[in-house]
């Protein structure tokens, strides 16, 4: 079994993310040497548990930890003031201390919760990530942004909280629905659109090979995203300059989200699949990028079966302006004006904040107008 790690340089806050198959029976003696008491909460979801609560358990069993176990409901509702609140009165009840462990077992929906519960139960105690989502393993379990939504918009409420640990096991990839592994890639493949020419190639080449189940694949796939990300956290840990880049087609993206109710209209992947085209169209409208960078990006997408326009999303959306005000809730708002994530070409993107909103106007009307052809 082999197994790779990423290291997270941050001094005193310093981690390993840890990625290979068969981690998760591993999980008790990667996880023993970070506990000072024997107190460990879980905090996972009901498909989750259903699958693989057994298994860790069993891990935690062989180093003599005996975890206390909270399970939530699936899906991005939970990402909500109601289950931080049971989760963290939950933490309470189980007399988790400073010096214990809340370990998030999920995917980004877990993983952002039990961190943000995690950061803000007794001004933050440990936390280890363990992430069963495509998306969850390349993204949102590393770096430290946890939170919640709100009414008005996805993840306005949160913290930077920085786990201890993170455990990819690349074998639970196994069991996602086809959906939720095309969400994730989604996530994968924003990598290579924002700084990484070759590995977008590396992709195009080899993406039917990571999506057919190829543990090799999938490792690199991975390991090379978390590495992305990382020097991103390292450079920019709080998202001032650099680490922005991040957010490409998540500002479009979380507008999305919000106009589909945050359901399963729509998976937070697929509105970035669907937000990074609409990056590169806009790019392209500016005169920004090549017009021959949108249509790349489009086929790759459609290759892998991702969702790639406003067409692809079911059931009614707002007019242009009103997904500009929606936009306008994201948390990416500097100074009163929206920042986007633009690119000059594939693997070159940028931060700008002060976009041309009547171009974003009309590149979103043109795609909501072909929705009625």
């Amino acid at each position: 079994m082999s197994i790779e790690t990423v290291h997270v340089p941050l001094g005193s806050r310093a981690y390993d993310i840890r990625i290979g198959a068969g981690l998760l029976s591993r999980a008790g003696a990667e996880i023993a040497p970070l506990r000072r008491r024997p107190r460990i909460a879980i905090v996972t979801e009901r498909n989750v548990a259903a699958r693989h609560l057994g298994a860790l358990e069993a891990a935690l069993r062989t180093e003599g930890i005996a975890p206390a176990v909270l399970t939530l409901d699936p899906g991005e509702g939970s990402k909500s003031w109601a289950a931080l609140q049971q989760t963290v009165e939950w933490l309470i009840s189980e007399r988790i201390a400073r010096d214990d462990l809340v370990v998030a077992f999920g995917g980004g929906v877990i993983g952002d919760l039990a961190g943000f519960a995690a950061a803000i139960l007794r001004r933050g105690v440990g936390l280890v990530q363990i992430p069963t989502s495509l998306l969850a393993q390349v993204d949102s379990s590393v770096g430290g942004k946890t939170g919640i939504n709100s009414t008005l918009g996805k993840n306005l409420v949160g913290a930077f909280h920085q786990p201890k640990l993170v455990l990819a096991d690349i074998d639970l990839l196994d069991t996602l629905a086809e959906r939720d592994f095309r969400a994730g890639y989604a996530e994968v493949v924003k990598y290579g659109l924002l700084g990484d020419a070759g590995f977008f190639d590396w992709l195009e080449a080899e993406g039917g090979r990571l999506a057919a189940g190829d543990s090799a694949a999938r490792t690199r796939a991975v390991r090379r995203s978390c590495e992305m990300k990382v020097d991103l956290v390292v450079r920019d840990e709080t998202e001032q300059g650099d680490r922005a880049l991040l957010n490409l087609g998540h500002t479009f993206g979380h507008a999305l989200e919000a106009a589909t109710g945050y359901s399963d209209r729509l998976l937070h992947g697929e509105a970035v699949s669907i937000g990074c085209l609409l990056a590169f169209q806009t790019s392209a409208a500016l005169g920004l990028c090549p017009q021959e960078a949108p249509s790349r990006v489009a086929a790759h997408f459609a290759a892998m079966g991702l969702k790639r326009s406003l067409r692809d999303i079911p059931g009614p959306l707002p007019d242009a302006d009103g997904l500009i005000a929606l936009m306008a809730q994201d948390k990416k708002v500097r100074d009163g004006r929206l920042v986007f994530v633009l690119v000059r070409d594939i693997g070159a993107a940028f931060v700008s904040g002060d976009t041309d909103l009547a171009v974003v106007r009309k590149v979103l009307a043109a795609e909501l107008a072909a929705r009625t052809e």
